[in-house]
């Protein structure tokens, strides 16, 4: 029986990308909720599993040479699972380095722009004082639409991302792309990447790893103590 995997886990985009692929692997796991909106990151017992203060991480008991190890950073954490169980990373050389081509350009381009443009778009009006920024706010929608518009004409020629097999770049985007709304895109233009995401949304583990803890998942727009803790200095 596989040991079950430590995940510590809470409901953003980065971490579904593993609750995703645990549910996609049929990997075992116990939950660990690190609640970013409190701190927890924050805490001493966490920042020895993840030094940057950030979630996602997973400790394996059953490691490389049978031995525990502790994972952080998601895209770290996908290429490690998939090696793991030899799964959604492409049969063959040529096909890892596509998915490592695209888990590099969502970890590198589209995470941080997509968060950007949450966080100046939703988050920093709402702060106290407001943080109502045209530039920052222009800058940060303007090259999420330009890093869609890539990816919409990738998927018009493959039918996933990295090719015609799904893959742990296919998990890592999707997350961030599902939440084109709230980055204020439109999808009128970009018919592939809409195909995508209703594919993507379609599958159960999908729809699995989004749901874990979801309950918890706030608006921050409205919660000043979250916003003190993930916006403030040394955050």
């Amino acid at each position: 029986m596989t040991t079950p995997i430590d995940l510590y886990f809470w409901p953003t985009p980065n971490g579904w990308k593993i609750s995703i692929a645990l549910a996609e692997m049929a990997l075992p796991y116990r939950l660990h909720l690190v609640d970013i909106g409190a701190g927890d990151q924050f805490h001493p017992d966490f920042l020895r599993i993840s030094p940057n203060n950030r979630m996602p991480a997973i400790i394996d008991p059953d490691g490389p040479d049978g031995a525990p190890v502790t994972i952080f950073e998601s895209g770290a954490i996908l290429q490690y699972l998939a090696r793991k169980t030899g799964l959604f990373y492409g049969p063959t050389e040529r096909d890892r380095i596509a998915v490592d081509q695209w888990l590099m350009w969502q970890m590198g381009g589209l995470g941080p722009m997509a968060g950007q443009a949450h966080h100046f778009l939703k988050y920093a009006p709402a702060m106290t004082p407001p943080n109502d920024l045209p530039y920052a706010k222009d800058r940060y929608r303007n090259e999420t639409a330009r890093l869609y518009g890539v990816l919409d004409r990738q998927l018009a020629q493959n039918t996933y991302v990295a090719g015609d097999f799904y893959s742990i770049a296919d998990m890592a985007i999707w997350g961030w792309a599902s939440l084109w709304e709230g980055q204020q895109q439109t999808l009128d233009d970009k018919p592939h990447m809409a195909r995508w995401l209703d594919m993507m949304a379609a599958r159960p583990a999908v729809q699995q790893g989004r749901a874990l803890a979801a309950e918890k998942r706030g608006d921050i727009a409205q919660d000043k103590t979250a916003q003190s803790v993930l916006f403030g200095k040394g955050s």
